[in-house]
């Protein structure tokens, strides 16, 4: 009989192992001593040990699955369970209770980590799906199509949830894409529409301003063409080539237009310029009539001016004013020499003059006769109002001894 202290080996050969529990039959040794019988048991028991080990370690450091860990774990806690080793049985079944706890808090860990990914990834999701909605009533076509092309990207890159959960939001999401690309359609669609409208009017304004490209009415014409261009803005824009070829020939038509008009411009206001001067030497002419001494030789010069004057054309617009009223200035001023020598030789006018200065002469005697008086008698009042009344007659006969005096008289 042979012995350690974890096991030991019978008479018959029988090789037993102490657990915690009591001896337990390991096996049946009859091939050699019962030495060799426990080195044998022995040797598989640190083949157990080792084998645990490698397991801690692979749990300890490695992405082992949960499930893996727990079927190896389930294959050597059956080694053990059968007994066919001899040493501490129950101690390896306490590291495999240990590791067993070791893998539960991983798997709690990795569990908690999904569920945790699983809800920022709906979260995400849920973000997504919340700005693509905002976006499907956006009216920025560009920035907004390639934004929700971005968040489809986006999604992909993130896992799946559950099913349900995902088909909800997908649906929520694939069907604000619908709603933008629907309206950006309409809207294109519809731009369509008014850039053909715009077209169609564009071509009718572009044949106007041709057929009105050789007019020589300029004053109707250019304003014709300003009510063209105000026409051709608000038609809006065509399509882009179309936009291009009929600008390029409604800007050619006003081209030749205006060229004309600059042309035939520049020769009237040539003309203008010399016309000018031949007034600048009439007016000068006429200036030296001034003052008027002879008013007959005066007017009949004066005529022969303003008819060589009336037979020249017209001058620069900013220059007309100042011309004309150097020429008007001498028209009145024999006009009114003219109407002096009047009043001074009309004999019913002296007369009407002679007759007012003398009744005015008769009333200031009289009141000043009154006003005397009424200082005589003490009567101050009303020699006061008496004075104040021969002031105002007074007044008005020193005005008409002037007008008498105009007369030589």
């Amino acid at each position: 009989m042979s012995s350690d202290p974890w096991g030991r080996v019978d008479e018959a050969g029988t090789v037993y192992v102490r657990t915690a529990e009591g001896e337990k039959v390991v096996g049946s040794w009859q091939a050699g001593s019962p030495d060799e019988a426990l080195a044998y048991f022995e040797r598989k028991y640190e083949g157990l040990v080792v084998e645990i080990g490698l397991l801690e370690r692979r749990v300890r450091t490695t992405d082992l699955s949960s499930k893996d860990a727990m079927t190896a774990i389930g294959h050597i806690r059956e080694q053990i369970d059968a007994h066919h080793a001899v040493g501490d049985l129950d101690a390896l079944r306490q590291r495999l209770d240990k590791l067993v706890e070791v893998v539960e808090a991983r798997r709690e860990e990795r569990r908690a980590a999904k569920a945790r990914q699983a809800d920022e990834a709906r979260q995400a999701k849920e973000k997504l799906v919340a700005e693509a909605e905002e976006l499907a009533g956006s009216d920025q076509w560009r920035s907004a199509g390639e934004r929700l092309r971005a968040l489809v990207d986006t999604w992909k890159g993130l896992p799946r949830l559950d099913r349900k959960t995902d088909d909800e939001l997908w649906h929520r999401f694939s069907h604000a894409r619908s709603a933008f690309s629907k309206r950006r359609k309409a809207h294109f669609a519809a731009l369509d529409a008014q850039r053909e409208e715009a077209r169609q009017a564009k071509e009718k304004l572009v044949a106007e301003a041709e057929a009105l490209s050789g007019s020589t009415d300029w004053g109707p014409t250019a304003a014709r063409y300003r009510e063209l261009m105000s026409a051709w803005k608000a038609a809006g824009r065509a399509q882009r080539e179309a936009e291009e070829d009929l600008w390029s020939r409604f800007r050619g038509a006003q081209d030749v237009f205006f060229q004309a008009r600059s042309e035939a411009f520049s020769e009237r206001d040539a003309e203008q310029r010399e016309n000018l001067t031949r007034k600048e030497e009439l007016v000068t002419e006429a200036e030296k009539l001034l003052p008027v001494t002879d008013l007959k030789a005066a007017r009949a010069a004066f005529r022969s001016v303003n008819e060589r004057w009336e037979a020249i054309g017209h001058v620069p617009r900013d220059a007309r004013p100042k011309i004309e009223g150097r020429m008007h200035a001498v028209e009145r001023a024999i006009q009114e020499a003219e109407e002096a020598e009047w009043r001074r030789t009309n004999p019913e006018a002296r007369a009407r003059a002679e007759g007012l200065t003398g009744q005015l002469q008769a009333a200031v005697d009289k009141l000043r006769g009154q006003v005397d008086a009424a200082r005589a008698a003490g009567n101050n009042a009303k020699a006061d109002k008496l004075t104040k009344e021969l002031e105002g007659r007074q007044a008005l006969l020193d005005q008409a001894l002037k007008g008498l005096q105009e007369f030589g008289g």
